[in-house]
């Protein structure tokens, strides 16, 4: 692209970014610090007016942080760019432009300069009867709300029914997929879950819950090593959990778990944490993808064959320059890092310099595993226990965006160190209008409510 291009009119070079996730929220960032004032304009769209930061997903889920600390406000962070809320259904890049469906009202197109593809990714659903009607992902933070809230609401309905039957069911809790969001999400909760029945369910014990997770490969953790995976596998095992590694989720219609070791259950939770797929606006493209519906990008992150659009993070396939042949795995890491070269090279497209390749330096790995608990491998250091769960909260503070959030999650584990845990369950939270149309139903129908009692 010529230097400092100009749209009709003389206005400046609009930058279009796709996903406000973290290669969009950073990328943005970055791009208002080091851009000239009048040197182009930004627009960010999104679904949400929030980028959420999934790696305290877990603890929000387990109430050791408060949810509106994991998540970053777009319009307060990016005052110097306009956000807009919706979809992108189209791109077209023979035009240069995108149709943009709001949440309310008629698609329209949006023109831009540069383009930058960034929506992440989607939960990878795979076709086992009854999953779709009584699975739940592990993506957001209204998924992780919804699962602490359904989580303590078994433990209430298990205290409080006389039935042996929907007890048992109450107090399983199936997760599938051991990767990093599985591990860490069953391992929170369990503890939360355990905590919880010591000090306020006396007719619970630890014993009489059942969490089991299922993985599909032969090992779990495998971001940070065999050694470590293992020793996790062993910590996992002694707390209770029933991990069942080479295995999957043949059906769960109705709620009836069925394994392919020829376990069976029933189960009024299964969360899905078994990988991720690329987001559904890859095929809506006129852009180069492969056969795993990432966009094919060159090392200086354009989208090949395109010197206007740019791309990164879960939907793109990034070469890795460290091992000639493979591609950067979709996770955080790589997608703040590539964000810095992403924004980098748009300058200097802008300003007809030379772009960069993205080349990086592997850090490791860390996860969490309770309070006081974790697994990590660090430059070749292998840590585990508190002093790893230590290193995991230190890294993920210093990566989450804004010295804002920095200090309100700060604050959370502070106080978290004088005073218990918060264990209330806000059921009603999924159906907020519940107790008002009881009271509209009861209302009409005035006399006996058998079988019309308000909401739990």
């Amino acid at each position: 692209m010529a230097r400092g291009p100009r749209t009709p009119g003389g206005s400046p070079p609009r930058i279009l970014i796709i996903g406000g996730g973290y290669v969009g929220l950073n990328t943005a960032m970055r791009l208002q610090r080091r851009l000239r004032p009048g040197e182009a304009e930004i627009t960010v769209l999104d679904s949400d007016s929030y980028m959420t930061y999934q790696p305290f997903l877990p603890e929000a889920a387990a109430g050791s942080l408060e949810p509106r600390h994991v998540v970053v406000p777009l319009r307060r962070v990016l005052s110097r760019c306009r956000i807009l809320n919706g979809w992108v259904v189209r791109v077209d890049s023979a035009r240069r432009s995108v149709e943009f469906r709001p949440h309310e009202g008629e698609s329209y197109e949006i023109g831009y300069d540069i383009l930058v593809v960034s929506p992440g990714s989607v939960s990878r659903i795979l076709p086992i009867p009854g999953l779709a009607d009584c699975g739940i992902g592990f993506k957001t933070v209204e998924e992780a709300i919804h699962l602490r809230n359904h989580v303590l609401g078994q433990l209430d309905l298990a205290a409080s029914t006389r039935r042996a039957d929907v007890r048992r069911r109450a107090l399983t809790f199936v997760f599938v997929g051991a990767g990093f969001a599985g591990v860490e999400a069953l391992a929170e909760l369990e503890d939360m879950a355990g905590y919880a029945c010591r000090r306020y369910y006396p007719g619970i014990s630890r014993e009489d819950m059942r969490w089991v997770l299922v993985e599909a490969t032969g090992r779990i953790l495998p971001e940070v090593g065999e050694e470590m995976g293992r020793w996790t596998l062993e910590q996992l095992r002694a707390r209770g959990i029933d991990v069942r590694l080479n295995t999957r989720v043949d059906t769960a219609e109705h709620g009836d778990i069925v394994l392919s070791d020829g376990g069976r259950f029933p189960s009024d939770t299964l969360v899905w944490t078994a990988g991720v797929r690329p987001h559904p606006l890859m095929r809506a493209t006129d852009l180069p993808v492969d056969d795993k519906d990432r966009l094919k990008v060159t090392p200086r992150l354009n989208v090949e064959g395109r010197d206007d659009v740019f791309s990164a993070g879960d939907c793109a396939a990034v070469p890795d320059l460290t091992r000639p042949g493979e591609y950067c795995a979709p996770n955080a890491q790589h997608a703040v890092r590539q964000a810095r070269r992403l924004a980098a090279n748009i300058i200097a497209t802008l300003r007809g310099t030379p772009l960069a390749d993205y080349r990086h330096a592997y850090a490791g790995s860390v996860a969490s595993l309770g309070l006081h608990k974790g697994v990590a491998q660090i430059y070749g250091h292998k840590l585990r226990g508190p002093l790893a769960w230590f290193v995991h909260r230190t890294y993920h503070l210093s990566r989450v965006p804004t010295v804002n959030k920095k200090v309100r999650v700060l604050s959370d584990w502070t106080l978290a160190l004088f005073f218990r845990r918060e264990i209330v369950s806000f059921g009603a939270m999924s159906r907020p209008r519940a107790e008002f149309e009881f009271a509209a139903r009861s209302t009409v129908h005035a006399g006996r409510l058998d079988g019309d009692l308000p909401p739990a």
